[in-house]
């Protein structure tokens, strides 16, 4: 789960399917459906089924792209959840790792980060 404090997220779902945790509540998206995940509130989202999901992102306002820039560039190697952490935090976005093993076993998903949370 994260969550944002300054922007916006939409996702159009544009092939296959997604399911979402908005706050509470879990929803899935089919082509063609629109999910808005505003700020201030935990969320995630995952492919539920074994077919390619293909989603349109956008996240508003602009400025946050920078992000993923830095995640990019500055992530090569080995995961480190600390200085995710810290570079999430200079963007106002915020991680709860620890939901991951409870999200992926309620909706039967794997992630790589499991091993490092383990770790």
């Amino acid at each position: 789960m994260h969550i944002h404090e300054r922007e916006d997220e939409y996702s159009f779902v544009l092939e296959g399917r997604m399911g979402a945790k908005l706050g509470d509540d879990v929803v899935y998206a089919e082509a063609g459906d629109f999910v808005f995940k505003p700020r201030d509130q935990w969320h995630t989202f995952w492919n539920p089924d074994d077919a390619p999901c293909r989603i349109l992102e956008i996240i508003a306002p602009g400025g946050f792209e920078h992000f993923f820039d830095e995640f990019a560039s500055g992530m090569a190697g080995e995961f480190d959840i600390e200085q995710l952490a810290e570079l999430g935090a200079r963007y106002g976005h915020h991680f709860k790792p620890e939901t991951l093993p409870e999200l992926c076993a309620e909706h039967g998903l794997t992630h790589p980060m499991l091993e490092a949370l383990a770790a």
